[in-house]
């Protein structure tokens, strides 16, 4: 599995549509999708899945470099629906299909039904013309992230919850994640970032930057919630090496504030059975960790004008070579996720 930081031949999202997740007809969320897909385009070709009733509305507000492909999902989590993709030692690449059950299935899972999300890492894999293993567990593609160089990383929290793989062991679950990954040590984070509905997504604490360099979401406020749990991560990146015998770099992204769900912005979301209700009140897990590499440009989130340009310093020192964008993305924050959770990128074969 390469690492994100490698290069990209393509990007996927999902274009929302949802009304039970994304208020007013998720007509502000697929402003904020078109915008995150606008800041990718320049460094990537940039794809975009849209149900059929939806196409010509996705292609009325994305940019025109942008393609629209007709996919029927359940909502729009590209990173969790869609493939990884894995390359082997002849430089052919194949997608990685994980079994998805909406984050918990009928243990917390999202919404009742999934089946569409389940097919979407098919498609993608029929789109690219390239073979795809079938994995024969569950996993949301937000729930790792590699070094490209054997290093895997996860959260207990996530992979460990039993609403996920109930029978297997922890050992079980390494052994697959090696098995369909290619790593060669998995380094297991305790907990992801404070109210994840995902359970702890890896994506949403830390992103890998580089070989043996991390970006990990941090607070220096003892009594925020998140703090326990940056510091217990801390704490394992720093006592653990990698697959290469090497230290792990830590860098901190501040926390953005809490910024729960107004009375106007839940009031715009039309509530069904079996599906997870947004509340007001509800605390966001807003972080700045959810961002996606491309090509030459890093896209991250704006969640807290008093911390979104501390946020973009840090960016932007890890990345040098790269252009760091900034995309207003609460309405993606909204509905449960950030950049990184509606992007997947497609490797360079």
């Amino acid at each position: 599995m390469p690492a994100e930081f490698e290069g990209h031949e393509r990007c996927y999202m999902v274009w929302p549509e949802r009304p039970d997740n994304w208020r007013e007809d998720a007509g502000p969320a697929q402003a904020a999708f078109a915008a995150v897909a606008a800041a990718i385009a320049p460094s990537e070709p940039v794809t975009m899945l849209a149900s059929p009733a939806q196409t010509e509305q996705a292609r009325a507000q994305l940019p025109a470099g942008v393609d629209v492909l007709e996919a029927v999902s359940d909502d729009a989590w590209a990173r969790d629906i869609g493939p990884t993709f894995v390359i082997d030692d002849h430089g052919d690449r194949r997608a990685v299909d994980w079994i998805f059950n909406a984050w918990g299935g009928a243990k917390g899972g999202l919404y009742s039904s999934w089946a569409n999300d389940d097919q979407i890492a098919a498609q993608i894999a029929e789109f690219e013309g390239c073979g795809r293993y079938q994995a024969p567990f569950v996993l949301e593609g937000g729930a790792i992230h590699t070094d490209g160089q054997g290093t895997l990383f996860t959260t207990a929290e996530c992979l460990l919850n039993g609403n996920r793989n109930p029978t297997m062991t922890k050992a079980q679950l390494e052994a697959e994640l090696r098995a369909f990954t290619g790593a060669r040590k998995v380094i297991w984070l305790p907990f992801g970032v404070h109210g994840d509905e995902t359970d702890g997504h890896i994506d949403n604490l830390l992103h890998v930057v580089a070989p043996g360099v991390v970006a990990l979401t941090w607070t220096d406020d003892e009594t925020d919630p998140q703090h326990a749990r940056s510091a217990a991560a801390l704490e394992v990146l720093r006592t653990t090496p990698d697959a290469h015998d090497r230290a792990i770099e830590v860098h901190l992204l501040p926390v953005p504030r809490p910024a729960p769900i107004t009375a106007q912005e839940a009031a715009g979301v039309t509530a069904t059975p079996g599906s997870k209700p947004r509340l007001a009140g509800e605390t966001l897990a807003g972080s700045y960790a959810n961002f996606y590499i491309g090509n030459s440009r890093v896209v991250m989130p704006l969640l807290d004008e008093r911390a979104d340009t501390d946020a973009q310093a840090v960016l932007e020192g890890l990345f040098p070579s790269r252009e760091v964008i900034g995309v207003p993305s609460r309405e993606i924050l909204l509905g449960g996720g950030n950049v990184h959770c509606i992007t997947q990128q497609v490797p360079t074969a």
